[in-house]
């Protein structure tokens, strides 16, 4: 089982970069499952109706989220009526986003495999339910015959992602950092067979600051009170994985970092 992680997709350049370099990848991978994470696809924050589908239409599967994904609540009434796969973190406190879960089962080859979302507690600005423990009960009610699970850890410092990734080994089949946009070159299979990397990276405007202006981002490091706005302008770097899963251990075999230029 082939399954593409595609990282952080920032705003209209990061969608337009998807929907080129996507039909490429899945000429020359193959995967069976393309998930992505966007909590950042409409101009850097949240997702709605209309970003969605354009990354479905381009070729993602299932959209995973992180902290932004409440910022723009009109997409609950979409994901309320028309129930396409876009997942929330499962550790939002009781009463956020109760429209959505945080997971999805999909069906390839026959196999179900199933997509986590959780969010990390370190360094963020709202409170979270406590991840590891939510993820050590969830996992125990999980049917014996879904052996393939994907989590997208949506967290802030990599001591935590890190944590997370051990404490899951062998009881997932990859646990995927996003959220810091930055690829890190730790990407392994586990001792007891699961896939790991600290961060994807994102899919964004290449001379940025994880995909924001950077002329602004410095001017604020400067002291400077600053708008945000996401680059929109240049080359755009696309970062992904690649998990190779033995469909009938759900372990990991492989994982491989994915780096591509989109002009």
């Amino acid at each position: 089982m082939q399954i593409l992680f595609i990282g952080d997709i920032m705003g209209r350049p990061g969608r337009e970069a998807v929907a080129k370099i996507l039909p490429e990848w899945r000429e020359k991978y193959r995967p069976d499952l393309v998930v992505a994470n966007g909590e950042n696809l409409a101009h850097g924050s949240g997702v709605t109706k209309k970003t969605a589908e354009e990354m479905f239409s381009a070729g993602v599967d299932v959209i995973t989220s992180g902290n932004h994904f409440l910022d723009r609540r009109e997409v609950f009434e979409y994901i309320k009526e028309e129930k396409p796969p876009i997942i929330r973190p499962m550790n939002f406190e009781d009463g956020d986003a109760p429209e959505t879960d945080g997971f999805v089962a999909v069906e390839r080859s026959g196999r179900k495999i199933m997509i986590l979302n959780l969010i990390g507690t370190m360094h963020m600005k709202r409170a979270y339910q406590n991840p590891f423990l939510l993820v050590d009960e969830f996992l125990k009610a999980v049917k014996p015959e879904i052996n393939i699970i994907i989590v997208d850890f949506h967290a802030e410092t990599t001591s935590e992602k890190k944590a997370m990734g051990l404490f899951l080994d062998g009881r997932v089949s990859a646990v995927v950092g996003t959220h810091t946009h930055i690829a890190t070159a730790d990407e392994q299979v586990s001792p007891k067979g699961t896939a790991y990397i600290t961060d994807v990276g994102m899919v964004g405007v290449k001379n940025s600051v994880i995909g924001m202006d950077a002329e602004i981002i410095i001017k604020e490091f400067k002291g400077e009170k600053v708008k945000k706005e996401i680059a929109s302008a240049g080359e755009v770097e696309a970062n992904a994985v690649l998990l190779e899963i033995d469909e009938s251990t759900g372990r990991a075999l492989k994982i491989e970092r994915i780096r591509s230029d989109v002009a």
